[in-house]
This record gives structure tokens, C-alpha cells and sequence, in this order.
């Protein structure tokens, strides 16, 4: 048995509706100098809008009558997609660094992986510290408990704590992020 066509989805337009796309009767209609003209026959304000070399862009769609303004709506776009871009470039992905500690680590190498971790939180990216046991380490977890309070304490100036320390199999795992 076969099946009935179905029409095609209408492809959705993204950006608000111009000229022609506009199906209310009347429109608020602001002009190409900001002036509010008052409530326009839509198609009068095309007529308005095709007169002065523009388009008629609808602005607030939801109210009611809908809000219209005759400008370039290429110009609009364009300075659309620039503001867009200019906020992307702005934005800043925010990373998880991991570093990882042994409980038994030495004075020297604690201190490197503090300063990388201090780097890290001024570059503003979150830290994940991961304490791995070996073998016989696991009966002493005081010792890694500990070392975990001491990296709290050494960073809590420029860092907070966002998950604290849990066991994951034979390590324990602790996020901090920048303040």
C-alpha cells in the first residue's frame, strides 16, 4: 500500500519578515528618519517604503498592531551578523586543565604543579585535580586526604572548590574553578 504525499515543510526564514511577508491588515509603521507614523495600512506603508528605496521590516511581531520600519533591510543583516560576530569573538570557552598528584609527590614537584594550576586559573580556566593510589598506597588515603587539604588551602586565595574530592575507582578526583 502506498503512502499518501505529504506537501513539503514551508522552509522556515530566519530574521523578520519583509514587504510582502507581512499579513496583518494594518501596521505601527516608523519611518526611515525614526518618526512613528501611527497605525498605516500595510500596504500603503509598502508603497511607502518601495517610494523611499527601502524595505518595510517588521520589528515587534507580537504586539499588536505589529511594529514596522522602513529601512535597508540588507543594511540591517549585515549589521546584524556583525553584532553576532563581534559577541562570538568575545566569549571565552572556559577549559578543564587536569593535574595529576601522587600522595607520596615531592616538595619541589608540588610546587610546579601549583604554579602551572595558578596559570591556569588567571588564563580563567577551571582545574581538575585527579590523585592517583598505587599499589599499597591504598591502605595510607590519609595521606592523600591530606595533600588534597593542603592544594585547597595553597589555592583558596584565587580559586574555589566547584566538586569536591570523590573516589573514582583507585583516584580521587576534585574540580576547583577560578574566583
Amino acid at each position: 500500500m502506498r503512502r499518501p504525499s505529504r506537501a513539503p515543510m514551508p522552509v522556515a526564514k530566519d530574521g523578520p519578515r519583509t514587504n510582502d511577508e507581512i499579513r496583518n491588515a494594518q501596521v505601527q509603521l516608523i519611518d526611515q528618519d525614526g518618526t512613528n507614523q501611527g497605525t498605516v495600512e500595510t500596504i500603503a506603508a509598502i508603497k511607502m517604503a518601495m517610494d523611499a528605496g527601502m524595505d518595510l521590516v517588521e520589528i515587534a511581531p507580537n504586539s499588536s498592531p505589529p511594529v514596522c520600519k522602513i529601512m535597508d533591510y540588507g543594511k540591517y543583516k549585515f549589521q546584524a551578523q556583525k553584532k553576532a560576530a563581534e559577541a562570538r569573538k568575545k566569549q571565552k570557552v572556559v577549559e578543564i586543565k587536569e593535574i595529576k598528584l601522587r600522595p607520596m609527590i615531592d616538595d619541589h614537584d608540588y610546587d610546579v604543579k601549583m604554579k602551572a594550576m595558578q596559570r591556569f586559573f588567571e588564563e580563567g580556566d577551571k582545574v581538575k585535580i585527579t590523585l592517583r593510589y598505587r599499589g599499597r598506597e591504598m591502605a595510607h588515603q590519609e595521606i592523600g586526604t591530606k595533600l588534597l587539604d593542603k592544594v585547597k588551602a595553597d589555592v583558596a586565595a584565587y580559586a574555589k572548590v566547584e566538586q569536591d574530592a570523590r573516589f573514582e575507582g583507585r583516584q580521587v578526583v576534585m574540580v576547583l574553578a577560578p574566583r
